[in-house]
């Protein structure tokens, strides 16, 4: 079985291809990395990643996209060519909340990713699985309970304030994402739902004025 996935959750656009036929393989890889940009990228960093495994989109038994938490845009771009994909292949889509890519398989792990306004992402697990979050704080806020390590963009720009040792690892890995859906992707589950972890409104708002 053949997954794409990709996660459009941070400042990177990064697609896997994954093969879930027997142990999870990644056999096409592809990133872009930028602050902005990400509606026009992911269409060409899909593209990318399939065409270094020699594959098509045909080929592709499922999708999963990261649910955020992160900005409005480029979540609102995955999860709508998730959805695109899906419905034009006739193949289900699944997400997953897009922390989970970075979190370690073992050990206590703070995962935090930039939420700009100098705010973080985060949450918190143990052994891979989430103990509490997502959310969205401040990082002197942040509540790192058992966690005696952290990783992601934000736990490194902000690594003063948490005094954890910092590992590995800067945004979602789409492959991880696919070991979170692993279960729903082999059960042939139906499609989730798709639903943003926004967590707050969008920047943009629409003048008093005009509100009646």
């Amino acid at each position: 079985m053949l997954v794409l996935a990709f996660d459009t959750s941070s400042a990177a656009v990064t697609a896997d291809l994954v093969d879930v036929s027997a142990q999870p393989a990644v056999l096409g890889h592809e990133q872009w990395l930028g602050p902005h940009g990400h509606s026009e990228q992911l269409t060409p960093t899909i593209a990318a990643c399939l065409d270094s495994a020699g594959r098509v989109a045909r080929d592709l038994d499922a999708v999963v996209v990261g649910a955020g938490p992160g900005p409005f845009t480029g979540l609102r771009v995955g999860l709508v060519t998730a959805a695109a994909m899906a419905e034009a292949l006739g193949i289900p889509a699944y997400d997953a909340c897009s922390l989970d890519g970075l979190a370690p398989a073992s050990g206590n792990v703070l995962v935090a990713t930039d939420a700009r306004r100098k705010e973080v992402y985060w949450a918190t697990y143990a052994d891979g699985q989430r103990l509490t979050g997502p959310h969205v704080s401040y990082p002197a806020d942040v509540d790192p309970g058992a966690a005696t390590a952290m990783t992601g963009a934000g736990a490194r720009q902000y690594a003063d304030v948490f005094g954890l040792p910092l590992l590995a690892g800067e945004h979602p890995s789409p492959a991880a994402l696919v070991t979170v859906a692993l279960d729903r992707i082999r059960s042939a589950a139906p499609s989730d739902s798709l639903t943003p972890l926004y967590l707050r409104r969008p920047d943009a708002v629409v003048p008093k004025a005009m509100v009646r």
